[in-house]
């Protein structure tokens, strides 16, 4: 783990003569939840930082996903062999994919976007006050720090994480600030299709899972229709998966995410788990 007071920490993986994979955790993990991953593409150079306002960057604040795309850049300026990368993000981090896209689509190579929300969720605009979401915070969080079986419930049913990494979301759910989780949030509930999405050539793949929320998939369409050179899908695991199983199938099914970001890169047949958005 690479730290430093004004640069993102993040973990490396591969060797130094491959392309880099830059990836970005959603809201409530760090860069921990990339590992899985990361170990099916061994040749390649990784790159998993921790956002702005958490994991060991939490002193780079406050979040936002202007601010986590500017320092999302200055990392891959100077890690990323030959100043590019190839950008996955999954939900909050595809947010902040999609506002590097914007920005600075010059070091992208191409790009796995990943349940983006681009819309308003019906009915839930009222509690992105401050004040709300942090009264939410103090009645669900700090009473809780040390109650396992919430935490298990959370990490189950919220965030579809599997039992294997509790470890690692107990000590962020512990960790967790107010500020931290007020902005992270507001930030995610309120970000919309930016301006400037024309000018990222980079291929890029927008998905969302089939269970997900019909916004969330509504999300992939207008960011298909904002990118010249973008093609949307819907992950389809099989079995009993869930709504939150799918969003965060980073952790549910490393080995079928990981071979779609190495068929998305090499040009190669995709996993059939991934289903044509035209089908």
């Amino acid at each position: 783990m690479s730290t430093s007071a004004t640069q993102l920490a993040f973990q490396s993986t591969g060797p130094d003569n491959m392309p880099t994979i830059l990836f970005l955790h959603g809201g409530g993990a760090d860069g921990w939840m990339w590992e899985p991953v990361m170990k099916h593409l061994p040749d390649y150079h990784c790159l998993a930082p921790d956002q702005p306002e958490s994991g060991g960057s939490r002193e780079i604040k406050p979040f936002s996903m202007v601010l986590a795309a500017q320092k999302t850049a200055e990392l891959i300026r100077t890690h990323g062999h030959g100043g590019k990368a190839v950008l996955v993000g999954l939900s909050e981090g595809a947010q902040v994919a999609v506002q590097l896209l914007a920005t600075a689509p010059e070091l992208v190579e191409k790009a796995i976007i990943t349940s983006a929300l681009l819309r308003p969720i019906p009915g839930l605009g009222w509690i992105n006050t401050p004040s709300l979401l942090g009264w939410m915070y103090r009645i669900s969080i700090p009473p809780f720090r040390n109650a396992d079986w919430w935490i298990k419930l959370n990490m189950k049913y919220a965030a579809g994480i599997p039992n294997d990494y509790f470890p690692q979301f107990k000590k962020t759910f512990q960790t967790i600030t107010e500020s931290e989780f007020v902005n992270m949030l507001i930030a995610n509930q309120t970000y919309r299709l930016p301006a400037g999405l024309e000018r990222a050539t980079a291929a890029t793949l927008a998905l969302a899972g089939v269970k997900e929320y019909s916004v969330m998939k509504q999300s992939v369409r207008d960011l298909v229709s904002a990118l010249p050179n973008a093609r949307g899908g819907w992950i389809n695991l099989a079995g009993t998966s869930t709504l939150a199983s799918q969003h965060n199938w980073a952790l549910t099914a490393p080995d079928l995410f990981a071979a779609t970001v190495r068929a998305w890169i090499e040009n190669t047949s995709l996993p059939s788990v991934i289903v044509d958005m035209k089908g």
